[in-house]
C-alpha cells in the first residue's frame, strides 16, 4: 500500500470525535426529511454553542458560532426561518463568501439547519429593480443527539416533533445548571455592614407631601374601573370579547356602503363608534337610516368622531329629558296605538321590518310626504319613518310654511 504523502495528510479531513456520531446526509437536510425538530432562535443558539463545543463535527470552529450568531440575529422568532443573505453574513462576520458556505454545510452536517426553499437565479422580474433572484431560507433545527444529552422528552419525530418534558437525568441536569449559575450582587453593600435592626419609620408628616383632601375625591382608580370604557351614550361598558369586536367589524363593513360620509372612515373605528347602535340591536340597515339623518347636505371630517359625538348629544338629552316630552322610538307602547290596532280593519296587511327599514332609509328625499303623514297619523308615522326622520320632515316643513312665497 503507498504511503500516504504530506500534502494528501493534510486535505484529509481529521477523523470524528465520537464514533457513534453521524452526519446528516444531504437527502435528510431537508425539512420534510429532517430528522431534527424545529426550534426558535432563542434555543436554537444554545444547542448550536454545544454541538460545536461538543466537537461532533471535525470542521466546527469558533467561526461556525459567529455564522450561527448572525443567522439567530435575523432569524424570525415564531417560525425560526432565515435568510441566507450570503453575501451579508460574509461582510458582517469578516470572512469570504466561501467560508460561510463552508461553516453553513457544517451546521447543516450537525442538524442545526435545513433547507425551507432553495434559492435560484432565476429574475422574479419585480417592478423597478433589473434583477432580482429567490432567495434561500433556512429553517433552525435542534438534533436527537442534543436533545438525548439534555434529557428532553420528545412527542413525535422529525422536524414536528415537540419538546414534552425532562427525565430524571435531564431534570438533574436542569437543577444542577440553575444552581451552578452565579447570581446578581448588589454592589450597593459590598463591604458594608449591614445593620441588625432598622429604626421604625417617621409618623409624622413629612413638610414636602401636601396632605391629600378627601372632599374632592380620591386620586385612585381600582382595575375594575380602568378595563371599563365609555361608549357613545355615556353609559360605562364592560370589557369587549373578540366575537363581539368581530361581530362589530362586520356590522361596519355592511354599513359603510350604505352611508357616502362614512367611506373614508377605516371599519375598526367605525365599528367602535357604532357600538352603541349595535348594542341597541339594530341591524346593518337600521344602523344606515340612523347615519343618514345625522349628516345632511355635508361630509364630517371624521365620520367616527361625529357619530360618538352624535351619540353622546342624543343620550345626554334622551336622559335630560322629562317623560312627558319624551317621543317614544316604539308607538306601540301607546295606549292610542293599541286601540287603533285592535279597530283597524282586518284584512290590513301587517307593517314589517323590512317595510320600515325601506322607508326609513330612501324617504329623507320625499320628506314633504313623512310630514304630511306626521300631520295625519303621528303614531303611525313614527313607527314607520322613525323619530330622527319624522323631525327632520316636520322641521323642513316649517322653514317651508315661514319662507315667504
Amino acid at each position: 500500500m503507498r504511503p500516504t504523502t504530506g500534502a494528501a495528510s493534510r486535505c484529509a479531513p481529521p477523523a470524528c470525535p465520537d464514533p457513534a456520531w453521524t452526519r446528516i446526509p444531504r437527502t435528510s437536510q431537508e425539512v420534510d426529511a429532517t430528522p431534527a425538530r424545529r426550534a426558535r432562535p432563542r434555543t436554537w443558539l444554545p444547542a448550536v454553542t454545544w454541538l460545536v463545543g461538543a466537537g461532533l463535527h471535525p470542521r466546527a470552529s469558533g467561526t461556525t458560532l459567529a455564522v450561527a450568531r448572525d443567522l439567530a440575529l435575523r432569524m424570525d422568532y415564531r417560525l425560526g426561518f432565515v435568510l441566507y443573505d450570503l453575501e451579508g453574513t460574509a461582510v458582517r462576520c469578516g470572512v469570504s463568501t466561501a467560508t460561510v458556505k463552508r461553516h453553513v454545510r457544517v451546521l447543516r452536517e450537525l442538524g442545526a439547519l435545513a433547507w425551507h426553499r432553495h434559492g435560484t437565479k432565476r429574475n422574479l422580474r419585480l417592478p423597478g429593480r433589473a434583477y432580482t433572484a429567490t432567495a434561500t431560507i433556512y429553517a433552525a433545527t435542534i438534533p436527537a443527539v442534543y436533545d438525548a444529552a439534555m434529557g428532553h422528552r420528545l412527542a413525535g419525530t422529525g422536524y414536528g416533533a415537540q419538546l414534552r418534558g425532562l427525565t430524571d437525568e435531564g431534570r438533574t441536569r436542569a437543577v444542577g445548571a440553575v444552581r451552578a449559575t452565579p447570581q446578581p450582587v448588589d454592589k450597593r453593600h459590598q463591604g458594608a455592614t449591614l445593620p441588625t435592626q432598622r429604626a421604625p419609620h417617621s409618623l409624622g408628616p413629612h413638610h414636602d407631601v401636601p396632605t391629600p383632601d378627601l372632599d374632592g375625591g380620591m386620586n385612585y382608580t381600582s382595575r375594575q374601573n380602568r378595563s371599563t370604557k365609555r361608549d357613545g351614550s355615556g353609559v360605562r361598558a364592560s370589557h369587549r370579547s373578540p366575537w363581539q369586536v368581530a361581530h362589530d367589524i362586520s356590522v361596519a363593513r355592511q354599513v359603510r356602503p350604505l352611508v357616502g360620509w362614512t367611506q373614508r372612515e377605516g371599519l375598526r373605528r367605525l365599528a367602535f363608534a357604532l357600538r352603541p347602535l349595535i348594542d341597541r340591536g339594530l341591524d346593518a340597515h337600521d344602523i344606515a337610516a340612523e347615519l343618514v339623518g345625522m349628516a345632511l347636505g355635508w361630509r364630517p371630517a371624521q365620520p367616527a368622531g361625529y357619530i360618538t359625538a352624535a351619540l353622546t348629544r342624543d343620550g345626554r338629552a334622551g336622559a335630560t329629558r322629562r317623560p312627558e316630552e319624551e317621543l317614544t322610538a316604539d308607538p306601540a307602547a301607546h295606549r292610542e296605538w293599541q286601540q287603533w290596532l285592535a279597530a283597524r280593519p282586518a284584512d290590513t296587511p301587517a307593517r314589517t321590518d323590512d317595510d320600515r327599514r325601506h322607508a326609513r332609509l330612501y324617504a329623507w328625499d320625499r320628506w314633504y310626504e313623512v310630514a304630511a303623514h306626521y300631520d295625519e297619523d303621528p303614531d303611525d308615522a313614527l313607527d314607520l319613518y322613525g323619530t330622527r326622520l319624522c323631525a327632520y320632515a316636520v322641521k323642513r316643513s316649517a322653514r317651508s310654511a315661514a319662507s315667504p312665497a
